[in-house]
């Protein structure tokens, strides 16, 4: 039976079976994604690797908008909240890279993933929704388990590495503030092409005025695994799994979304240890049953009153 004019709560509507293996599925390609990045870097450098992969992706969504009769250019009062989000998007991506010039690898992952904490606390301020107790802690949980997994504190930090951090923190700020964006305004109402459209488009020229500044060129043509992986980001990652993710939002809770999040890094991690022979402990284990117990806690239903 369709949904589809059924009213959905101001927050959303609590995830169902088809919504969580989509997650888990966005999941496993966010975690492969992260060694695909780190795989292409000697040949294609950071803001032009993510440039020229928003344009890949943006030529995978104007033709399935085209495919799909979506009308990208029509009039809907989405413009302004579409460049702004387009705008953090961009900027995003430019923090998170310039970030990772100063902080390691594992750290960047840890508090990149402090996204759903301000997914759930923007949820709960503008988006009407109320976190139990346990939601809070099943937060609380998912990320200890994303740290524990990738060793962190580290001893050797300085304050270079606190700054690196902290670009990384902000760009986990302005990924839950483009996920709220897109819950709370007209794109919300948008469809998923048009909504993510405005933020691909966008972050092309600050991405070219990143690598820019930055001096980035390709001093030669790249092989052909680093230009598969360039295919796999801009087809598959940015142009279909981010339409995916954005089609969620629109339906589902926010926070409860995001909270999945946490299992991207773990992924990233078991990726590593079977493609680049990182090595593996049995921490990893730990922080595989914290996150998914924490997960448990966050999208646990609330017990029926009597």
């Amino acid at each position: 039976m369709s949904v589809a004019h059924d009213p959905i709560p101001p927050g959303g509507r609590s995830l169902t079976f088809g919504a969580v293996a989509l997650m888990l599925m966005l999941c496993l390609t966010w975690g492969f994604n992260q060694i695909a990045i780190k795989l292409v870097l000697p040949e294609i450098p950071p803001y032009l690797q993510a440039m020229l992969r928003s344009a890949g992706a943006l030529a995978v969504i104007l033709t399935i908008a085209v495919v799909r009769g979506t009308k990208l250019f029509e009039r809907d009062g989405s413009l302004p909240a579409g460049l702004f989000c387009g705008l953090m998007f961009g900027v995003e991506f430019v923090l998170i890279f310039h970030g990772l010039q100063y902080t390691s690898a594992s750290r960047a992952a840890v508090f990149l993933y402090t996204a759903p904490f301000f997914v759930a606390v923007g949820s709960y301020q503008w988006l009407g929704e109320r976190l139990r107790t346990a939601q809070w802690l099943g937060l609380a949980v998912s990320f200890a388990g994303v740290a524990f997994a990738i060793g962190v504190p580290q001893a050797d930090v300085d304050a270079n590495v606190l700054l690196g951090d902290l670009m990384v923190v902000a760009g986990a700020v302005l990924w839950a503030a483009t996920t709220l964006c897109v819950k709370a305004t007209k794109l919300g109402r948008c469809p998923p092409e048009k909504a993510l459209g405005y933020q691909v488009a966008m972050s092309i020229p600050i991405l070219g005025l990143a690598a820019w500044l930055a001096g980035e060129t390709i001093p030669k043509v790249p092989g052909a695994l680093t230009l598969s992986l360039m295919a796999f980001q801009a087809i598959w990652v940015v142009g279909m799994t981010f339409l995916i993710w954005f089609s969620l939002v629109k339906v589902y809770s926010a926070s409860k979304l995001s909270a999945f999040t946490f299992i991207t890094p773990l992924i990233g991690v078991a990726g590593g240890y079977a493609i680049m022979g990182d090595h593996l402990t049995p921490a990893f284990g730990v922080a595989a049953l914290l996150v998914i117990a924490g997960l448990y806690l966050v999208n646990k239903p609330a017990p029926r009153a009597a």
